[in-house]
């Protein structure tokens, strides 16, 4: 049996993603199951990876990108025995997720309730987990918080608008206009970062500095969400949209820009995230937060928001929208999808 995957075939821009057919599926291996892919997150690290540009992976291409999925067991490997043929299940991948079907170790994979969305589900993996960490395991943040978000109408974003206001943070979020009704429907206060004078206008807005900041832009976006800081107030970094795009910025000078900065005796400090290297640091924790998210999606107390369902053959045009900054939330790409359906 065949089945369809794509590949980065070179390090660059969204022209070097390609589908291609596998003439036989791949066997799971000991300790292994083979995984049918319902779906994918189509992610901004995504398009990190696709450039080389992303630390944490070190292949070489060919490989599939995908940093997440979730999926239906279809075969299990000799030494396997928590999970069973038919079991709905989801992971971070970091690479390996754009593709029809898949293997995996089994004591990675998270299991998922039947009765959830797929699209919704693979939400929770990067972007959730990604946010929840952000808020409750680096920068600690606690009821009454006063929080900036960059990028509030991703899907980074949106996630922790809507895990912030779970937290009963003061939350406000930079966009740009025509996502300014999302990131006011979902608890935040908007800011237009195209307007002149923004981190004045956003500081007399808010009457005062920020606890936290969190900041997926990179370059000079850090100077500027450093400086909105309260005394003793933290920095997040946790992308590089900037260098990514070459918009400016460097992730080498950022990363030194975020040490010389804790160094200042002025009472802030900064921190960078990765959400692979969290888990890799603190396993269990990635497993505890995305088991908690999964049962607050089934619950309807979050509801990750999703700009596209898209073929798994249109990963290179999901890539162009997500460079462009212009999904309000998470892009999704699904094997096999077709207008008008759910999966």
């Amino acid at each position: 049996m065949s089945y369809q995957r794509v590949v980065i075939t070179r390090f660059g821009g969204p022209e070097v993603l390609e589908t291609i057919q596998e003439s036989a599926l791949p066997e799971p291996g000991p300790g292994e199951v083979r995984i049918r892919a319902l779906a994918a997150g189509a992610a901004f690290t995504d398009v990190m990876i696709r450039k080389g540009m992303y630390p944490e992976v070190k292949q070489k291409p060919p490989f599939s990108p995908g940093y997440d999925m979730v999926g239906i067991v279809d075969k299990t490997g000799p030494g396997t025995a928590r999970l069973r043929p038919g079991q709905k299940v989801a992971d971070l991948t970091v690479i390996g997720a754009y593709s029809e079907y898949l293997c995996l170790p089994e004591d990675r994979l998270t299991p998922v309730a039947d009765h959830l969305d797929p699209a919704e589900a693979v939400g929770t993996i990067l972007s959730y987990v990604t946010a929840y960490q952000l808020l409750h395991r680096v920068a600690r943040m606690q009821k009454g918080a006063r929080i900036l978000v960059h990028g509030a109408g991703g899907a980074v974003g949106t996630a922790m608008l809507q895990l912030g206001k779970l937290s009963e943070l003061e939350i406000y979020g930079t966009a740009s206009a025509p996502k300014h009704e999302l990131v006011s429907s979902l608890g935040a206060t908007p800011i237009d970062y195209q307007r002149d004078n923004w981190p004045q206008h956003l500081r007399s807005l808010a009457g005062g500095g920020f606890d936290a900041v969190f900041d997926p832009i990179g370059g000079q976006s850090l100077k500027r969400s450093f400086d909105l800081l309260d005394p003793a107030g933290m920095l997040v970094c946790y992308g590089f949209y900037n260098a990514v795009t070459a918009k400016g910025g460097s992730i080498p000078l950022d990363f030194m820009r975020l040490k010389l900065w804790n160094m200042l005796p002025n009472g802030r400090r900064t921190a960078f995230y990765s959400i692979a290297a969290m888990r890799k640091k603190h396993p269990k924790w990635f497993s505890a937060d995305l088991t908690r998210l999964l049962d607050l999606l089934a619950q309807g107390e979050i509801k990750p928001q999703i700009a596209a369902r898209m073929p798994l053959a249109e990963a290179r045009q999901a890539h162009e929208h997500i460079e462009a900054a212009r999904p309000s939330g998470k892009i999704v790409l699904i094997p096999g999808y077709k207008e008008n359906t759910n999966e």
